[in-house]
């Protein structure tokens, strides 16, 4: 039995579930297919996700290929009660999932949905897997594989496997091509900046916007926050990501003299006490701190508490300020967990048409191929990435050039000389 908010949204749920499906055609294209070849008949999945639009034509894909789905959210704050409503009143999926729902409830809600016995699972950052591992461990018989599609998650799974604790194949779509470019790079890249300006209405010119990290989230933030005339600094462990945000004309410094100079502070690291105690105590009054990693333990959201002597909560929509003892103040957005989400809409539909198109189609996959499949981390097979893009580019009516049958040849044979 779904545990949802408020089933009387579930009529703007669908108008809202619709109006993302305009923008998703890869996915339509697939959930055709699906309805006609059922790939998926008689499977139960368990899924973790964010509850939103995008999401439902995943679930209603899952569905077209015969599949039984049971949903929980991934994080709390993202939560759409009316999408909620709409998957569980109009889609016939089981839903465990309220909008700000506190920790144990969030748990509760992965325990329900895992109470279906799936035969497949779903994550967005692990925390499934891991309730699997740890907590119900009852079921890990019954499941046959599963897809991460977070940075965090696949992190968190190839520390699994380095240790034998892995009990079945997970493939991690995050790590394909069309994710990483389109999700992770343009969807972070504009989502989390549209959640900076909703909770803050700031002008993002002139100001500098210091962003932790310079993987594709962390270029595609930089990239934007450019085009809107920041001035950029980035932060990073990585020598060879440090190098490229400098060829690419980003300032790169140390966060302990970053900052000093920040007005706008975002992490996306996949890391914890990114921003510090030590960092707070030297930012500029009223510098704002957005995290668009997976965890909301990027920002020391207990350092800061514990700094303040005031806390004003809810000056703005998801925008909460603390007054330290001299008098600043810092502005914290969404509670230190996923701005984009929280404060925003997540990616838009566009970008996730391609992230759970992958989904779609390695789901698929699983269902034929997981008896042949070690209990590890896997990869995406190619030609699934391929027909993705593929597919993404016929929508937007854009042609390629094919290879010959010379061209063929030539990449494919060490006697042609040059």
């Amino acid at each position: 039995m779904s545990d949802i908010a408020d089933r009387s949204l579930a009529y703007e749920g669908v108008k809202r579930i619709e109006w993302a499906d305009r923008s998703m055609p890869v996915l339509r294209q697939i959930r055709e297919r699906f309805a006609a070849e059922r790939p998926l008949d008689g499977l139960k999945v368990a899924a973790c996700m964010h509850i939103t639009t995008e999401t439902a034509g995943l679930i209603r894909t899952l569905q077209a290929g015969g599949a039984s789905v049971a949903l929980a959210a991934s994080n709390p704050l993202s939560t759409q009660d009316d999408t909620a409503a709409a998957l569980v009143e109009e889609y016939g999926a089981e839903v465990f999932a309220r909008a700000g729902t506190d920790r144990e409830g969030y748990y509760a809600h992965i325990h329900q949905a895992l109470e279906t016995e799936p035969d497949f699972v779903l994550d967005d950052g692990c925390d499934l897997v891991n309730t699997l591992h740890t907590d119900r461990t009852d079921l890990l018989g019954t499941v046959k594989a599963g897809c991460e599609q977070t940075t965090t998650g696949v992190i968190r799974l190839h520390q699994m496997a380095r240790e034998g604790a892995l009990k079945f194949p997970v493939v991690a779509v995050n790590d394909t091509d069309t994710k990483h470019m389109f999700d992770n790079r343009y969807g972070t890249g504009q989502s989390t900046l549209d959640g900076i300006v909703r909770a803050t209405n700031t002008l993002l010119a002139g100001k500098t916007v210091v962003i932790a990290g310079f993987g594709y989230c962390g270029r595609g933030l930089a990239e934007r926050a450019r085009g809107l005339g920041a001035r950029v600094v980035v932060t990073e462990i990585d020598p060879v990501k440090a190098l490229d945000a400098t060829m690419q004309g980003f300032a790169v410094l140390p966060m302990a003299e970053a900052a000093v100079e920040g007005d706008v502070f975002i992490t996306v690291t996949g890391n914890r006490d990114v921003v510090n105690a030590d960092h707070l105590a030297v930012m500029k009054d009223g510098a704002i701190l957005a995290n668009s990693g997976h965890f909301d333990v990027e920002i020391d959201v207990r350092a800061l508490s514990d700094m303040a002597v005031e806390v004003h909560h809810g000056i703005r929509p998801q925008t909460d300020e603390y007054v330290l003892a001299d008098g600043r103040r810092l502005v914290l957005l969404a509670e230190g967990r996923l701005v984009n989400l929280a404060a925003a809409e997540g990616h838009p539909a566009a970008v996730m048409d391609m992230s759970f198109a992958d989904q779609a189609l390695t789901c698929a996959w699983l269902a034929a191929s997981h008896a042949s499949l070690s209990p590890a981390v896997h990869d995406v097979p190619k030609e699934i990435d391929t027909e993705v893009a593929r597919l993404k580019l016929a929508s937007m009516s854009v042609s390629i050039d094919l290879l010959t049958p010379d061209q063929e040849d030539y990449l494919h044979s060490w006697r042609i000389g040059s």
